[in-house]
């Protein structure tokens, strides 16, 4: 069987052999590349100790365990949380397997190197509530603003709340993933799973407005504007979106907030009024009920008006 030469120039004249390139070709989305790309790069500078190192063209396949299990305690003396070097430690044991893969690394001299266990911890859930009045707030901010982007920035904010989207899954809908009539978004996930989102009526009315500006053309449901109000019809980034969900609550005067408290809020909000956690786990594409269970507020209310049967005595001297 004759196989053809590998073109040296374009997409295929970078070095296949480097594990790097090769895992962080292998991730699915822009943001799970940059995250980990960071992560790798994070990794060489305490391997090589030169504060601009990347991970690119390191020798990943030549790491053993007595370096691997080191730069785990190594990870921890930089005073990162567990879970910011459990995520890191995800990084080196994916690019390890693709120095294996790669056929850079025997499979016992791999699985003895990436033989790393996570930090276990427990913590406070992170990230912060989104009340009724501060959306109210900003969406008012956005309805002062008589452009285009008043209108697109409404319509985003409102399907945050309705919908518990990740930055990145509403970033990727496009015009047909929307149906009026169903009042549902289709929206695709992490690893590429798809499930439908449910607006509520007034989100619904809010896209329609924005939509009415957009147009009916094919293309990302929610796009880029330029300074001059005219629309591009290019996707917008995740960090865009966060830039207009920062942008509008400051306008609002309301504290920070990401787009992933908007997602929290709605988790929490569904738990509160008695949806069950399979139902909720669907709706926001959790591939896990327990990372779902992870955003339930009720245990601390309940703990909280626990302690509010508590009667504190009146202050008294003693006689």
């Amino acid at each position: 069987m004759n196989v053809p030469a590998v073109p040296e120039s374009g997409a295929l004249a970078r070095p296949q052999a480097d594990p790097y390139h090769a895992y962080l070709d292998s991730l699915p989305s822009a943001e799970s590349k940059r995250t980990m790309r960071g992560c790798l790069d994070r990794i060489a500078r305490l391997i090589t100790g030169d504060p601009d190192a990347t991970g690119a063209g390191q020798p990943w396949e030549r790491l053993r365990y007595e370096h691997t299990i080191r730069l785990r305690t190594a990870m921890r003396e930089q005073d990162w949380s567990p879970s910011h070097v459990n995520k890191h430690l995800v990084a080196l044991r994916r690019v390890l397997k693709e120095a294996w893969r790669l056929g850079l690394m025997t499979s016992e001299d791999y699985q003895r190197a990436a033989d790393l266990p996570a930090f276990k911890h427990t913590r406070v859930p992170a990230g912060r509530h989104v009340p009724p009045e501060v959306l109210g707030a900003a969406l008012a901010a956005c309805d002062g603003d008589d452009s285009p982007t008043g209108l697109r920035d409404g319509a985003i904010l409102a399907v945050l709340y309705s919908t518990g989207c990740r930055r990145a899954e509403l970033a990727g809908l496009t015009l047909a993933d929307f149906d009026s009539a169903a009042r549902s978004l289709r929206v695709r996930g992490k690893g590429d799973k798809e499930r439908f989102a449910y607006l509520t009526a007034p989100a619904v009315a809010r896209l329609e407005l924005w939509l009415s500006v957009r147009g009916e053309d094919a293309g990302p449901l929610f796009c880029a504007i330029n300074k001059a109000g005219r629309l591009r019809r290019t996707r917008m980034s995740g960090q865009a979106v966060s830039d207009i969900v920062a942008r509008r609550l400051s306008d609002a005067g309301a504290a920070k907030r990401t787009p992933h408290d908007f997602r929290r809020t709605f988790i929490g909000e569904l738990l509160d009024a008695g949806v069950d956690l399979a139902t909720t786990q669907a709706l926001v594409g959790h591939a896990s009920p327990a990372t779902t269970a992870r955003y339930d507020r009720r245990p601390e209310r309940r703990r909280r008006e626990a302690v509010d049967r508590l009667s504190m005595p009146t202050a008294k001297p003693l006689r």
